[in-house]
């Protein structure tokens, strides 16, 4: 049997709402169970929806068979039970099913091992430009959620300035570093976990820079759900690249332009209020302020 270029299989939840589909989709397999969620996948993909009857009943065999049809490919499957935390990418080793790690596993990943060393080589000051332009958008005394805390910097500024705030990271490293400082904070992964709220303000700095473009749109869906404004900070470049600067160990960055960017916020229901652009010894960034269209 030819192993040497597997078919991606990214398995989703039988009810899935807004899936993150970022490779380039061949085709949809779904469960009996789950024709109707299929149907609206591949509708929106413009691939072929496959049903599979027997999904449930044999998901190794049925797999199988959908990964020799699909070599070097990547497809979805909506029904399948391996036992594994949804969403999740999977291929065929020959002796079983092996979860593939996303890019953003594998950053948080780097972030769990090296968060001093992360503390260590960011500014000590928190992002002031993009604090100014949540004030701009929201009064002192809002209820703001921060996606990706990290240290808790902006955190510090944000409260001292009168905002209330949620701090939240995906990272456990994070959440110790900034309970050992005192300061409550849940774990909450951006791209796979609900929002809660609602919030008077979604802030998060430097965080949409590790989401994949099918990833950022799912985010930025689930903020508009959460809260009126929003304000984030993200790198402006073209493409995307692996880095082990500073941490000597791999990150994940997707750079934008302005144009995508504004275009994408447009469609995932946004208007944007302001973009500015600073310069650090990385690059260039941009700070947005949005609010829900």
């Amino acid at each position: 049997m030819n192993l040497m270029c597997p078919a991606r299989i990214l398995l989703l939840p039988g009810d899935v709402q807004d899936p993150v589909v970022g490779d380039r989709i061949a085709q949809v397999y779904a469960g009996p169970f789950e024709v109707a969620a299929g149907t609206r996948l591949a509708d929106h993909l413009g691939v072929r929806l496959t049903v599979v009857p027997e999904l449930a009943q044999r998901p190794d065999e049925e797999l199988q068979a959908i990964a020799d049809l699909h070599r070097g490919e990547t497809v979805v499957v909506l029904g399948a039970d391996l036992g594994l935390k949804l969403p999740a990418i999977v291929e065929h080793s020959g002796d079983g099913w092996t979860r593939v790690p996303t890019d953003n596993e594998v950053t948080l990943a780097t972030y769990e091992q090296a968060s001093e060393k992360f503390r260590e080589s960011i500014p000590k000051e928190p992002n002031e430009l993009l604090i100014d332009l949540l004030a701009e958008g929201v009064a002192p005394g809002a209820n703001v959620l921060e996606l990706g805390s990290g240290t808790g910097r902006d955190a510090l500024e944000l409260e001292r300035r009168g905002f209330v705030v949620r701090r939240t990271d995906a990272t456990q490293a994070f959440l110790d570093m900034m309970r050992a400082d005192g300061y409550d904070a849940d774990r909450l992964n951006a791209i796979t976990d609900d929002f809660g709220g609602p919030y008077d303000a979604v802030f998060s700095d430097a965080v949409f820079l590790h989401f994949d473009r099918a990833q950022l749109a799912g985010v930025l869906r689930k903020a508009l759900r959460a809260a009126p404004v929003l304000a984030f900070a993200t790198r402006e470049g073209k493409g995307e690249e692996w880095s082990n600067r500073n941490l000597d160990l791999p990150r994940h960055f997707v750079m934008w332009q302005e144009e995508p960017l504004r275009e994408l916020l447009a469609a995932t229901g946004w208007n944007v209020e302001q973009v500015r652009r600073s310069e650090s010894r990385i690059g260039f960034w941009f700070s947005v302020l949005a609010t829900r269209a």
